[in-house]
Order: C-alpha cells, then sequence, then structure tokens
C-alpha cells in the first residue's frame, strides 16, 4: 500500500463565503452601503465614479472606493485627485477580486466616516460577477461601443445586476449600435432590472442614476427605480 498523503481540497468557495460573511457584517454594524461595479476593461467604471464624486459630496454623502486591477495604480489615482478615499487592489494575474482582499482593504478604509463604498471590480464580463464579495448589489456597467448582445452573451452578470448603466451613449449617432436591441437582450435575461443610460460628456443621465444610489441604505433598499 502506497504511503503517499493524498491531499484533498473542499468547498474552496466556501472560504470567499466566509470572507464575504465577515465583510457583510461589518457594512451592517457601521451601516455602510456596499456596492460592487462590473464591467469590460475601457467601458467607463472610473470615470463613471469620478462624475460621482463631487455630486454625492454636494448631497452629504461620503463615499470611498476600492479599485480593483491587475497591476498598476493608475485608476486609484484619479480618484485620489478628486479627494476620494481610495485603496488599490492588485490581483497579480488573477481575472476578479476575492472577498478576503476586499475585506483587509476595507477595514483599512475610515468606514467610520463613510455612507458608501463601490467597488471597481477587475475588468472582465465573467469572472467577478461569479464571486461574491459581500456587497449590497452588483452593478453591470456596459459602454454601447461594446455591442448590443453582451447580456445575452455574457447572462450571468445581467441576470444578477440589481442595475445595469449603459455608457458612451453620446456616441450614439456615430455607431451601429441598435440600443433597443440592447435593452431587449438586458430585460431578456433580467426582466425587471434599472437601466441607466449615460454620457461622460454633457452628464446626462446622472441625476438618475444617482437618485437611485442614494436609494440603498445598509441591508434594505429603498422604492427606487429608472429605466
Amino acid at each position: 500500500m502506497s504511503s503517499t498523503q493524498i491531499k484533498v481540497y473542499r468547498d474552496l468557495m466556501g472560504a470567499n463565503a466566509e470572507w464575504a460573511g465577515k465583510t457583510q457584517s461589518l457594512l451592517k454594524e457601521k451601516s455602510i452601503t456596499m456596492l460592487n461595479i462590473i464591467g469590460s476593461p475601457g467601458c467607463g467604471k472610473t470615470t463613471l465614479l469620478e462624475n460621482m464624486a463631487k455630486p454625492l459630496r454636494g448631497k452629504g454623502i461620503r463615499m470611498a472606493v476600492l479599485e480593483g486591477d491587475v497591476e498598476t495604480t493608475h485608476d486609484a489615482e484619479r480618484l485620489d485627485a478628486l479627494q476620494v478615499p481610495v485603496s488599490q487592489l492588485l490581483t497579480g494575474g488573477s481575472c476578479h477580486l476575492e472577498a478576503k482582499l476586499v475585506h483587509h482593504a476595507l477595514i483599512d478604509l475610515p468606514v467610520d466616516e463613510l455612507d458608501i463604498i463601490f467597488v471597481e471590480n477587475v475588468g472582465n464580463l465573467v469572472c467577478p460577477a461569479e464571486f461574491d464579495i459581500g456587497e449590497a448589489a452588483k452593478i453591470a456597467v456596459l459602454s454601447i461601443t461594446e455591442g448590443e448582445d453582451k447580456p445575452v452573451k455574457y447572462p450571468l452578470l445581467f441576470t444578477e445586476a440589481k442595475a445595469v448603466i449603459l455608457t458612451k451613449v453620446d456616441l450614439l449617432p456615430h455607431l451601429s449600435f441598435d440600443i433597443q436591441s440592447c435593452l431587449d437582450y438586458i430585460h431578456k435575461v433580467n426582466p425587471h432590472v434599472p437601466i441607466f443610460q449615460l454620457s461622460s460628456i454633457g452628464g446626462s443621465g446622472m441625476e438618475e442614476w444617482l437618485n437611485w444610489v442614494m436609494g440603498w441604505r445598509g441591508d434594505e433598499k429603498k422604492d427606487s427605480s429608472s429605466s
């Protein structure tokens, strides 16, 4: 009989769930909402957060950001320049953020001075949707430059999202993008999800989106929607 020890690994996702639970408990204790922003590289996630910083501050909402990426601190530097409390989370190659990393970054933030935390996940439509990091909601971000069929090609994210943001809509006159088909695809996988059409140029749609964000408090979402 062989004396070799056979290693057995079970429920690797269970460890992630444990850390997500710790984060949820901390957020509940501190009455902080955490939203997980997920989208492809270049879809406008960081620009969205930049455009939210000043108006949320004007509404008395104290925000912070956990910036996820494979390498560099470029995105965190952009938000730091706006006086937003921010930490950069580097995965070193992984296509998503894990709950343990998020939790340790979270406890280093000034949590007693915050109302809402945005996590900008690693640019990817697939991997981040599969992992709970303790967030109140996943937010799907889709640029109209990516094509209208992404919600049915990558349905998990759009199925789990509590809101969908379409970015760069100011480019519609210059693209052969069928926005009605895109809306139909989104509602095919998630019939009642609110959809926000935003432009970083001119800020169209931003007020409706901010009102939706402010509808979230702690574990419960106030009655707020837009489409």
